[in-house]
């Protein structure tokens, strides 16, 4: 298969001149070492003991889960600015995880171009979610001998033993099974990893590029395309003499000496057998613009196959005459309560007012959520010498995460309640075109796995955008048990969606509306909370308690 559209690839692209620009600096670039010849024919170990044998017959491919990353968050293309810093819902009205995003390995020689090929193919697709993971991020952490001799440039980093591929075959399942991933930093300069690691969301797309992208058996396995960028030789020599050269400081006889005894016995020995793994080869890379059309082509039909619907028909019908769940506690509906309620919920009150009453809610709202913490028994000494047996929260510590906008409403709430709390912050915007909720934004603290999450919303309707919020924290490796879902009105809908999917996740309001109606707005309902708090008109692609897709 490789062969014949490598050769259908270079016949169908007509001649060019071979592509002189480089590829983008850091992107694709190898630490150059220098071994000697007696270490290179010793280390030559065999490259079937890394690879599949070919011609046995290929095995269903695996389709995978990606994270989205990129550096910057967006790519502004000839059509439109491509957002690359979120995730698509990917998760049924079930709470599980229903596609998986499309894999892409990319391999190929030191300065083939690899990363020009791919953000081509990224430009190309057009879709939002794509990620581009550079297989410079895992090389090994070096011993001390080891770093003395990669200060010397004795160090050889095209070897398959200077990649952890441990690393990243796990790195990768956990991206397959719908998980945020911690990537890490690696600095060329000390030859090692550096204290903070970067990390990566969902995505449709992920392109993985390596000089060894395709050396390692479990590795192939996760990849549902293979693509080889066949460039001359002379070519990446050219490539490698004017980065080492002006990006360096090196002086030409050095880069010539490092790439002989080097990069292309490397090259010879490692990276060029993956060559008929390949799914497709692209003879010239970036300059074979015919090949990436048809590697575009492709992708976009394999993500139309996986395309996700966010079904709201099966949310609205999926829980229909079931009793309220456990898992929900609605504030007690004193007569302060049901007059609050009266207030925020007529259309002719004024905005000030809206305003006092909510937050009086929110207030309530709070203080009987936390109720719910755990606590454990403990004694003080009151000034009069007394002991006094007293409760204290049982947790490491408490985060409130708002799903913007109205979510952030109350978050002066919850900081006028506990002390010191964190405060993350959530985007969930609907698609317009699929009516699915998207992760456009997301900042949260760091080892928010150790709290106990408030996550707060004021409305909830369908339930759609508070059960993605849920599993993104879920994706943040936040215990289901250890996240309370608030919001000062809930859709019996949107409770059973979210219990259903989440049945350890506690969900607390101050009242519950029977109906949602075809647009999916709670019936009585308060409106849309935002536009009345904010005094705006809400944007169309906002996700505000009652929009198209709700909360």
């Amino acid at each position: 298969m490789a062969t014949a559209l490598a050769l259908a690839l270079s016949a169908a692209a007509a001649p060019q001149p071979p592509p002189t620009e480089e590829a983008p600096p850091g992107l694709d670039e190898r630490e150059d070492g220098v071994e000697s010849e007696a270490q290179c024919e010793a280390s030559a170990e065999s490259l079937d003991r890394l690879l599949p044998p070919v011609g046995t017959g290929r095995s269903p491919r695996k389709r995978t889960t990606s994270q989205c990353k990129s550096e910057p968050p967006l790519l502004r293309t000839s059509k439109r600015t491509i957002y690359t810093a979120g995730r698509p819902p990917w998760y049924n009205e079930h709470g599980t995880q229903s596609k998986e995003a499309f894999v892409i390995g990319l391999g190929g020689g030191s300065a083939s171009g690899k990363t020009t090929v791919a953000r081509m193919i990224i430009e190309a697709l057009d879709v939002p979610w794509v990620v581009l993971l550079s297989m410079d991020s895992f090389y090994k952490v070096l011993t001390k001998q080891q770093q003395e001799q990669a200060a010397k440039n004795d160090f050889n980093f095209d070897h398959p033993d200077a990649f952890d591929f441990d690393l990243i075959v796990c790195t990768l399942k956990k991206l397959k099974q719908g998980k945020s991933v911690k990537i890490p930093i690696y600095d060329f300069t000390t030859h090692s990893r550096k204290k903070d690691w970067k990390t990566l969301y969902g995505a449709n797309v992920i392109i993985f590029e390596g000089i060894m992208a395709f050396a390692d058996k479990q590795l192939l396995e996760l990849l549902d395309m293979k693509i080889f960028v066949d460039t001359d030789s002379d070519i990446r020599l050219v490539r490698r003499l004017r980065r080492d050269i002006s990006e360096r400081g090196r002086d030409i006889e050095g880069v010539i000496k490092q790439y002989n005894k080097f990069v292309k016995p490397a090259f010879d020995q490692y990276i060029q057998p993956t060559m008929r793994l390949a799914d497709i080869v692209v003879p010239r890379g970036s300059g074979n613009t015919v090949a990436i059309d048809l590697i575009v082509q492709h992708v976009h039909s394999q993500l139309e196959e996986r395309k996700l619907r966010w079904d709201m028909a099966a949310l609205a019908s999926a829980h229909q005459c079931h009793p309220l769940p456990r898992t929900l506690s609605v504030l007690k509906s004193t007569p302060q309560v049901r007059g609050m309620h009266t207030i925020i919920r007529d259309k002719e009150t004024s905005r000030d007012e809206f305003i006092f009453y909510s937050k009086r809610l929110m207030r309530l709202l709070i203080e009987h959520a936390l109720s719910f913490l755990p606590f454990q028994g403990c004694t003080v000494q009151t000034p009069q010498g007394q002991d006094y047996e007293g409760r204290t929260y049982a947790g490491k510590q408490i985060t409130g995460v708002s799903i913007l906008r109205a979510g952030e409403t109350m978050e002066p709430a919850l900081r006028a309640v506990c002390k010191d709390v964190r405060i993350g912050t959530i985007l969930i915007q609907t698609n317009q075109l699929t009516g699915e909720p998207e992760l456009h934004y997301l900042r949260l603290p760091k080892d928010i796995s150790q709290d106990h999450v408030i996550l707060m919303d004021c409305t909830v309707s369908t339930g759609a955008a508070a059960m993605m919020a849920v599993r993104v924290l879920l994706d943040h490796d936040v215990p289901e048990d250890k996240i309370f879902l608030l919001s000062l009105l809930m859709a019996e809908m949107g409770v059973h969606s979210v219990a259903y999917a989440f049945p350890r996740v506690k969900i607390i309001t101050t009242a519950v509306d029977k109906k949602v109606n075809d647009l999916f707005r709670i019936i009585p309902g308060i409106g849309n909370f935002g536009d009345r708090y904010f005094g705006t008109d809400a944007p169309p692609d906002w996700s505000d308690e009652e929009e198209l897709v709700g909360t």
